[in-house]
Parts: structure tokens; C-alpha cells; sequence
């Protein structure tokens, strides 16, 4: 899975996962670990299932991730993307 992801970010793909059990669409930006200790992406959401009903940024626990499939589909960096993610300790990848 890690190796999809960086591949995913180095190529601007889009990526579908199963998060908490729904259908999630993603642009990932950045992929690491979290001050939590977990691995995570920090990506922005174009489809699927929302708890709050609201596409935009957020981050993903992969711990509660699966199904990946990395998609043909490419995105431009988003402008408002903020690197160094003040929400991961160590970054693995990002755009």
C-alpha cells in the first residue's frame, strides 16, 4: 500500500479507498505519520462518503483504510495546499 500511495502522489493520481466501511475519492498530497503515531495521507476529497457532508481537505487514517485503487484520473496541486504538514511528525512523500 505505501508504495501505491507514493506512486499516487509522484503521479498526481486520484485515488478511491473504503474508509470506515464508504466509498471515499481523493487528490493525495501528502502521506506520513501523523503526531499520533499513524500512518496517514493528507489528501483532498472530490467523492464519496462524508461524515459532515462537506468535500475539502482531509486527513485519513490508513489504519481505517483498504480497498485502494489508484485511479488514471490525474489533479493539479491544489492552491491552498500548505506543505509540511503541521499535523504530521515524519512526511514520506508529499507533492
Amino acid at each position: 500500500m505505501r508504495t501505491l500511495i507514493i506512486d499516487a502522489i509522484k503521479n498526481k493520481n486520484v485515488i478511491e479507498f473504503t474508509y470506515d466501511g464508504e466509498s471515499r475519492t481523493v487528490e493525495p498530497h501528502c502521506f506520513g505519520l501523523t503526531t499520533k503515531n499513524n500512518e496517514a495521507i493528507r489528501a483532498f476529497q472530490i467523492d464519496g462518503f462524508s461524515s459532515t457532508g462537506n468535500m475539502g481537505w482531509k486527513l485519513y487514517d490508513l489504519s481505517k483504510a483498504d480497498n485502494f485503487n489508484v485511479l488514471l484520473d490525474t489533479f493539479t496541486t491544489r492552491d491552498d495546499y500548505k506543505k509540511d504538514d503541521k499535523g504530521m511528525s515524519e512526511i514520506y512523500c508529499e507533492i
